[in-house]
């Protein structure tokens, strides 16, 4: 059996390992006012936070059944089965609607996955799953690595500037208003499939500090973990980070990935975040999970 695997444009991946693993992409889109643009095709992160800094906040939308449709039918020619995974259903239709569809097509068996989270916390599934195909693997083993390995997914999120929360609808006014006094940086976290406040810290050293200490937690035990630095614009800051946290964690592979225009329309530039999970060594260990 050969297997595709599918993401959406929410996983941020680089477009070097969407090459190298032929990971297929369903882009969202943002919109503002009359202007439609799909992420990660029509417009980058970079220009989304140079155009956020002049027009009014823009709205999200999920990708159009008919595109989940297309793709896997064009899939079809070549492969039995896709795997395709999905930021988290709790904020978005995006995976309800790869269900649909899947429905939709012959020829070919679609296996919906849901991440449960975003960013390239949710790349992380995407690439473990291309890689696990590469070798030949089931669509079923596949599935069943992606639900051992969420057991050990992590994911912070340091918000910088509350107002983005607050005209989105997560926050209130007054919330964002003393907050702001306080200097209060709320980390957030995918708790039931949404993002919820984890804790709130003061100033923004202590916010990226107590991420740390989240990650030493788990990473502390010496075992192998694969940790994305996440930021919003902050793309020094994030290289700083990680040259910092790869010293300390020599048993840790760090990669940097950023928030894009769908997911930085709710947490605003300046924002940083840190996702992980423990990595499987050997296919000896593969074997039995």
């Amino acid at each position: 059996m050969k297997t595709a695997v599918v993401t959406d444009s929410t996983a941020y991946i680089p477009k070097e390992l969407h090459e190298k693993l032929n990971i297929h992409m369903i882009p969202l889109t943002v919109i503002f006012g009359n202007e439609t643009y799909r992420e990660e095709i029509d417009i980058t992160a970079e220009e989304f936070y140079e155009e956020v800094k002049h027009k009014e906040l823009p709205t999200t939308s999920q990708p159009p059944i008919g595109q989940f449709v297309e793709l896997f039918e064009q899939l079809a020619n070549e492969y039995d089965a896709v795997i395709s995974i999905h930021l988290s259903s709790g904020i978005s239709g995006t995976f309800q609607g790869a269900g649909t569809a899947g429905t939709m097509v012959e020829g070919i068996k679609v296996y919906p996955f849901d991440s449960e989270i975003s960013c390239m916390v949710q790349g992380f599934y995407a690439i473990e799953a291309a890689e696990l195909a590469e070798q030949g693997e089931s669509a079923d083993t596949i599935i069943a690595r992606l639900k051992e390995m969420k057991q050990s997914v992590r994911a912070y999120f340091m918000v910088d500037d509350l107002s983005h929360l607050q005209r989105g609808g997560r926050l209130s006014s007054a919330q964002a208003f003393i907050g702001s006094l306080l200097q209060v940086k709320p980390l957030l976290h995918f708790e039931d499939k949404k993002i919820v406040p984890f804790e709130k810290v003061r100033t923004r050293k202590k916010a990226l500090n107590r991420v740390v200490e989240l990650l030493e937690e788990d990473a502390g035990s010496g075992e192998a973990y694969r940790v994305v630095i996440i930021h919003a614009n902050r793309e020094q800051e994030a290289i700083e980070w990680k040259a910092e946290l790869e010293a300390k964690f020599p048993n840790v592979e760090f990669l940097i990935s950023y928030f894009g225009p769908v997911i930085g329309t709710h947490l605003g530039e300046g924002s940083m975040g840190m996702g992980w999970y423990k990595k499987i060594t050997s296919m000896l260990q593969r074997r039995h999970f």
